[in-house]
Parts: structure tokens; sequence; C-alpha cells
């Protein structure tokens, strides 16, 4: 398994570690989220072949960039091009904040289903949009959508859009085929736009499988755009641009428009390499991954403390860890975290309210990173059940 390490504290800025958790001396960070092992060789290798050219200036997309992104779905998914449009873009978020600007008008409302990845609700309020919330339900059985509170949320004609996450960031659900079909039903019936965030796609773990949401989308005739590109599965964020899926022709024209107003999608020369080697030749690499967070997940649940779950996860390499046992509240559980533990996580109540009293971890690390965290947690729970009994005094 590529589990060695390539300097997980060490390439993380220390301004961040200072703003997030007050410093990083002995901190184990774990927060972000992206793999800290070895990347796929074949992807270093077509970083330093490029680079051994000596020139970086102008360079046109080659189509294989592209067909390499449509090869590896079809292969590793069984989603086709067939009748889509492929828009290119820097970041999620940039599609994001075109796709909200194009498509909705100040003042319009936009979906989102907290516990969620932290950046949308910036990116709606900084458009001037509203925030209509839909939060998940914790069932028994995990998370679900609460279908009823969107069915009504929909209705409101100011809503007129959606950002869906699948997998889900930060929870950990790959949404079924059924539960789509709910949203994309209910969306199409009010004129909602799904914004389908699919960029942990590849990262599915416990035989949960996939579902594009164009799938769904092409039985009900809801109008979409979905998100995708290498840059979770292959730890290329800082790298390589992503891609805008849709069957919708005023969408593309709309968004290219913008995008070449904004000059947004001029390339990459490492990008571009990395984006196609990646898609080409990294398949073994990501089945190496999946094995390791599968393995660092069942470590995770065996030796956990008491008080502190790990909750059912089927995507991403982000563990969602449930302290609400503990009893603290969301300023104390981070303090406890950064200070106590001396973990860098994602403290829940980032990703909304919902988030309070959960934490998410990058499970992507070496095996040795995670006895480690779970050997921090479990001192200091051990020392937080110590200074309960002081507290109470002599009985």
């Amino acid at each position: 398994m590529p589990q060695r390490l390539t300097g997980n504290a060490q390439a993380i800025d220390p301004a961040s570690l200072e703003r997030h958790f007050g410093g990083g001396d002995g901190l184990l960070p774990l927060w972000i989220a992206e793999p800290y092992i070895d990347l796929a060789p074949g992807v270093l290798a077509a970083l330093q072949e490029r680079s051994s050219k000596g020139w970086f200036g102008y360079e046109t997309r080659p189509e294989t960039v592209i067909g390499a992104f449509w090869n590896w779905m079809s292969t590793r998914h069984n989603w086709t091009a067939s009748g889509l449009r492929t828009i290119v873009s820097p970041s999620v978020g940039t599609s994001i904040g075109v796709l909200i600007e194009t498509l909705t008008e100040p003042g319009d409302g936009v979906i989102l289903q907290p516990p969620v990845f932290t950046d949308f609700k910036s990116l709606i309020t900084a458009a001037g949009r509203v925030v209509v919330r839909n939060p998940l339900e914790l069932t028994d059985d995990g998370y679900r959508f609460d279908i009823d509170d969107l069915a009504t949320k929909a209705a409101d004609p100011t809503t007129r859009a959606l950002i869906l996450c699948n997998p889900h960031n930060p929870v950990g659900r790959v949404w079924t085929a059924a539960e789509l079909e709910q949203i994309s039903e209910i969306c199409d019936r009010h004129n909602v736009f799904v914004i389908a965030d699919e960029i942990h796609a590849d990262i599915t773990l416990r035989s949960a499988v996939f579902v594009p949401f164009a799938e769904v989308a092409a039985r009900s005739g809801v109008s979409w755009a979905a998100l995708h590109g290498p840059i979770k599965t292959f730890g290329l964020a800082g790298v390589c641009d992503t891609l805008v899926i849709t069957d919708d022709d005023q969408v593309v024209e709309s968004f290219e428009t913008t995008s070449s107003r904004l000059h947004l999608t001029r390339n990459n020369v490492f990008g571009l390499a990395a984006f196609e080697a990646a898609y080409g030749t990294g398949a073994a690499w990501l089945d190496e991954m999946l094995a390791l967070v599968e393995s660092n997940l069942e470590l995770l649940g065996a030796h956990l403390p008491r008080g502190v779950e790990v909750t059912h996860i089927e995507g991403t390499y982000l563990a969602w860890l449930d302290f609400r046992s503990l009893g603290m509240d969301v300023h104390a559980l981070a303090s406890w975290l950064a200070e106590s533990a001396r973990l860098g996580l994602s403290p829940g109540h980032w990703f909304g309210r919902e988030g309070a009293g959960f934490a998410r971890m990058t499970i992507a690390v070496p095996s040795i990173q995670i006895e480690e965290a779970v050997v921090r947690l479990s001192r200091a729970v051990e020392s937080l059940g110590s200074r309960h009994s002081a507290s109470r005094g002599p009985v």
C-alpha cells in the first residue's frame, strides 16, 4: 500500500495551523481533505518529465486530456460522455460560483443539506443569494435526506438551486439511485437547478456504488450540472483543473461566456500533464489507497476510546467522528481536540450547526498515523475522565 509519508505536518502552512489550532508544534494535522501518502508514480513521472522540458509558456489543451477523464469514467463507473457537454473550470468552488451567478438572481434561495462542506455557504452568501437549509437526518441507519422538508423548501418560488454533495463531505454517504431519484423528481417539479458536487466520486468504500446524478436526471428531466476532476482522487488540488458536465446547451453557453470574460480557463502546463497521467495511469494506485482507507477505518472502529465513535462511512477518505457522548459544547470540543488530544481535526460545527459534537478526520494517511491519533484520543479521554472525577471530590 502507498503509505510512506511525504511530509504531512511539514507540507501544511504554519500560518494555517496557527489560525485554526493555535500553533502546530506537536500537533498531528488530519483536517485537510487530501491523501497524505506517496502519490501516484505515473503522475509524479509526468510532472518531472514536463519540468525537464524547460519552457512553460502558453499551451493548448489537447483533446486527450478530456478524453482521459471519460475513458476513466467509462471504465470505472460505466458512465459515458454520450449526449453530455464537458467544460473546464479551475476549481469546484469556481464552478459553483459561476453557476450560481449565471442561473440565479440576487435574493434567490440555494438549498444546502448540512452538515456539508464549509465553502458552499460562503459561495452562496458572497453572491448575494440566500442559504436555504434542508438538513440531513441522522437516523439509527445513518444519514438520510429529509425529503418532506426538501419538498417544502423547493416549492418556494424564490428557491432556484440545490447543491448536492455525492459522495457526501463530511458524513461519507454515497447516495443510492433511489435517493437521488427523489431529489431529482422534487427539483424537476419545482424547477430547482441541481449542482451536483461529485468530486469524491472515485472514493467509494464498503461495496458502495457511485451513481452519477446525470443518470437519474436523464429520467426526470431536471436541469443539472455535475462537478468532477482528479483533485481529490489523486491529491492534485494545487495543480489540476476540474470539470463541469451537463446536458444543457444554455448552461454551457452562459458558463463559457462568464469563463471567457473572466479568463478562467487559462491552461497550466503542469496541470495538463498531471490530469492526463492521473486518469491514464492511476487505477492501481487508487485501488491501493482505497484498501488503505478501508483498513484505517477498521482500525479506528476497533480502537477508539469509549465516548468516541466513527459513523458509518460509504465514501470519501474522511472519517466523521462522534464525540457527543463526552458532553462538550462546540468551542470546548474544538479546544480539547487541539490542546489535549493534540489533533488537528475539522470541528463538526464548521459544516453547520448539525455538525456540533462531531469532527472530521482525514484517514488517507499511513496507518501509523491513525494508530497515533487513537493513542492521543485515548489519553485525552482518560485525562478528561480523571478531571471530572477530581472535580466531584471525595464521596
